[in-house]
C-alpha cells in the first residue's frame, strides 16, 4: 500500500507532531523542577529526543502502523509485506534500534558476537535505512 492511497487526514507529519511532543516533555520537565523551564525544556528535548522520535516514526511507517509524509518515498508498510514481523532476527534488530537505541554499527558489532548471520543482519539494515530518518529539526 503506497502514501498516495492513503486519505492525506491520514498521512501525519513529523514536524507537525514534534512541538507536541517537545510541549509533553517541557510539561513533565517542569512538574519535576516546580517552575516553567520554558524555551530550555524544549531545546532539550530536540537535542536529546528528537532523533529518536524520527527513527520512532520511520519504524511506524515501514510497519504500516501510521503514515508519516515525510518517508513517502519509503513505501508505507513494506515491513509487513516482506513478513518481518515473524522473522525474529527482524525483530531483535528492530528493538535494538527503537529501545536501546542502537545505530547499524552497533548492530553489526552485535551480531559478529552472537556469530548471527552477517548477511542477513545487513539485508535487514538495509531495508529498514534507519539513517533516512536523520532529519532536520526546524525549531520555531
Amino acid at each position: 500500500m503506497s502514501s498516495e492511497l492513503l486519505d492525506p487526514e491520514e498521512v501525519a507529519s513529523i514536524y507537525e507532531e514534534a512541538p507536541l511532543e517537545a510541549d509533553r516533555h517541557k510539561w513533565i520537565e517542569s512538574q519535576k523542577n516546580g517552575c516553567d523551564l520554558g524555551k530550555l525544556a524544549i531545546s532539550d528535548w530536540y537535542a536529546n529526543h528528537w532523533y529518536y522520535f524520527c527513527i520512532g516514526k520511520k519504524i511506524e511507517h515501514l510497519l504500516g502502523n501510521r503514515c508519516w509524509q515525510e518517508f513517502s518515498d519509503t513505501r508505507f508498510g513494506f515491513l509487513k509485506s516482506l513478513q518481518l514481523e515473524h522473522d525474529l532476527l527482524a525483530d531483535r534488530i528492530l528493538d535494538r534500534i527503537f529501545w536501546l537505541r542502537m545505530e547499524n554499527l552497533d548492530i553489526i558489532i552485535w551480531a559478529r558476537e552472537w556469530s548471527l548471520p552477517l548477511d542477513r543482519v545487513l539485508e535487514i539494515l538495509e531495508l529498514i535505512d534507519i539513517n533516512s530518518a536523520r532529519l532536520e529539526p526546524v525549531l520555531s
